[in-house]
């Protein structure tokens, strides 16, 4: 008998949450019957929003989707999904070079959690050249991005932006 992982893990820093995270959160919740996003500290960035404002920024944008977990986390992923129940590692992969990072992640985490599978999803097409980065990028030049995020998420980045 064959059983299906029931609790999925998508890990980030959603700094600020795009399309194309919410896209793969929402191809991710029909899979599992629970979907717990972590809002990560990426230790290697600076981030404009706090985790709580970035928590926040999600769940204004997933309003409608019963099975989906909002947290954060500090450490390893690997401890999160552990922390959570969960069975399964989502990542999205958009170019090469995230194949190359994320297949030396998804190994790590192999060897420190054995129990956990890794499971890749693919950007959608549209979705393929967009991060939060670009995004950021593109609103300081004084750009629209509601294109590519929540009118929330634009919002808020549009007032951050402003303070500055």
């Amino acid at each position: 008998m064959i059983c299906r992982p029931q609790h999925a893990v998508y890990g980030g820093a959603f700094d600020p949450p795009t399309f194309g995270h919410i896209n793969l959160i929402l191809r991710a919740s029909r899979l599992f019957d629970v979907l717990s996003v972590g809002v990560g500290h990426n230790f290697n960035k600076v981030s404009m929003f706090t985790a709580q404002e970035r928590m926040h920024l999600l769940r204004e944008s997933l309003q409608d989707c019963d099975n989906v977990r909002i947290c954060s986390y500090d450490g390893l992923l690997v401890d999160f999904c552990r922390s959570q129940g969960a069975q399964v590692i989502i990542r999205g992969l958009r170019a090469i070079g995230d194949f190359e990072y994320e297949f030396q992640m998804g190994l790590a985490n192999k060897d420190l959690a054995p129990e956990i599978e890794t499971l890749f999803l693919i950007a959608a097409v549209d979705k393929l050249f967009l991060s939060s980065s670009v995004v950021k990028e593109i609103a300081r030049c004084g750009r629209d991005i509601r294109q590519y995020v929540p009118a929330c998420v634009a919002d808020a980045v549009e007032a951050k932006i402003a303070k500055r």
